[in-house]
């Protein structure tokens, strides 16, 4: 049985299920189970819908599934909020899988992804996994770019999340204050 839609309030009912009710691996496979269903004619994309299941897969610790769900996003190829390969990436490191993961960043990095949302998770990951100039590499080069084109709301809270976490990141560093972490003022 085909779905005709699926809106982002559909999305937030099931994800706020899931943060309810603590079964992010049952909303996994609903989210996963709805992308098999929909049709084109849905507000949420077939592959956003891989995505967060793939989220839900991650946080449930089910890395393995994530990695999947996160395959199904891009060979779908539909538009997402986060790149699915960013999410990819990410799952191959909660698994060590270090040097596949860094060889997607490198694609990544060379097909410069668009949207700030796709940045700050490579940032936010490679942080958390300790990899600090290439976490404050990838805030830089999102800033920069966020800042070449016209910004939503959305993109600007986005962008001040970046710009926050780069500034931190180049304190654990040791890096002087740049014209970047000055721009946190004026956001």
């Amino acid at each position: 049985m085909r779905v005709t839609r699926v809106t982002t309030a559909d999305l937030d009912r099931l994800e706020f299920d899931a943060v309810r009710s603590g079964e992010h691996g049952r909303v996994a496979a609903q989210l996963q189970d709805l992308a098999n269903r929909i049709d084109s004619g849905s507000e949420v994309s077939r592959a956003e819908l891989f995505v967060r299941s793939g989220e839900q897969w991650e946080i449930a610790q089910e890395f393995v599934r994530a990695c999947a769900a996160y395959q199904r996003a891009m060979d779908d190829g539909g538009p997402t909020v986060v790149d699915a390969r960013a999410l990819h990436a990410g799952a191959l490191l909660q698994m060590d899988e270090t040097d596949l993961a860094y060889s997607h960043f490198e694609r990544l990095e060379r097909d410069e992804p668009d949207g700030v949302a796709t940045y700050l998770h490579i940032t936010e990951v490679l942080y958390a996994h300790g990899d600090h100039d290439g976490a404050e590499r990838w805030a830089t080069s999102g800033v920069r770019r966020s800042l070449e084109g016209k910004l939503t709301a959305w993109s600007r809270d986005l962008l001040e999340e970046l710009l926050r976490i780069r500034f931190r990141i180049r304190t654990d560093l040791g890096l002087a204050e740049d014209e970047l972490d000055r721009r946190l003022d004026e956001v």
